[in-house]
């Protein structure tokens, strides 16, 4: 008698129970190929088949300090044009009204040519920032230089006319023009600093270049 009903018997004919379900049939364990994975010291990490990435260089925070200055003072550069250009615009209407200067004329023409120059500035400013930001080559750190440089000599031209047209009752206008001055000057010094000159000018040490 066999332990388990034929498949091709009457279903409807009782048959013996077969002996007790015991699991399905022992399986071998699965062990891997001799010699592989190559041993290795507990806690430690299997070997990379290939060299990390080298970690990419950050910026300085000075030279981001400085071409943020320098953003900074394009935009209040920007405004005090602007609003030098409609003073200019206004002796110019009024230079022939009584009561008013008789080098009415000559201060819309300095004012109109101020105006100009400023804005010219604004361009180098902001040329310059987005250079430090996103360039390392020598050419960024000396625009980003030579824009505040330019700034400085702005604000000397300004004290020295205010100075020389007011004397000492303009006590408020070179107030102004130092805190106008305070922006470009601390820019100059972090662009000539040395994070900036290991920037701009490579690190051989690093194995990186100046040039992207």
């Amino acid at each position: 008698m066999t332990p388990y009903p034929s498949p091709w018997s009457d279903p409807a004919t009782e048959t013996e129970p077969g002996a007790p379900y015991s699991g399905p049939p022992p399986t071998m364990p699965h062990r891997p190929a001799p010699g592989w994975p190559p041993p290795t010291p507990y806690g430690t990490a299997w070997p990379q088949p290939w060299p990390p990435a080298p970690a990419r260089p950050q910026r300085p925070a000075q030279v981001i300090a400085a071409a943020v200055l320098a953003l900074v003072q394009a935009a209040g550069v920007a405004l005090a044009s602007a609003y030098l250009r409609l003073l200019g615009a206004v002796f110019s209407t009024a230079a022939d009204e009584p009561g008013f200067p008789a080098d009415a004329a000559a201060l819309a023409a300095e004012a109109g040519v101020l105006a100009v120059v400023q804005l010219l500035s604004v361009v180098v400013l902001v040329v310059a920032g987005v250079l430090a930001l996103t360039s390392r080559r020598p050419l960024a750190r000396w625009a980003l230089g030579a824009a505040c440089a330019l700034q400085l000599a702005l604000a000397g031209y300004w004290m020295a006319r205010l100075l020389g047209a007011f004397g000492s009752a303009s006590g408020l206008l070179p107030f102004v023009v130092l805190c106008a001055a305070a922006a470009p000057a601390v820019a100059l010094g972090l662009s000539v600093g040395r994070p900036a000159r290991a920037w701009f000018g490579g690190d051989p040490a690093r194995g990186t270049s100046p040039h992207r």
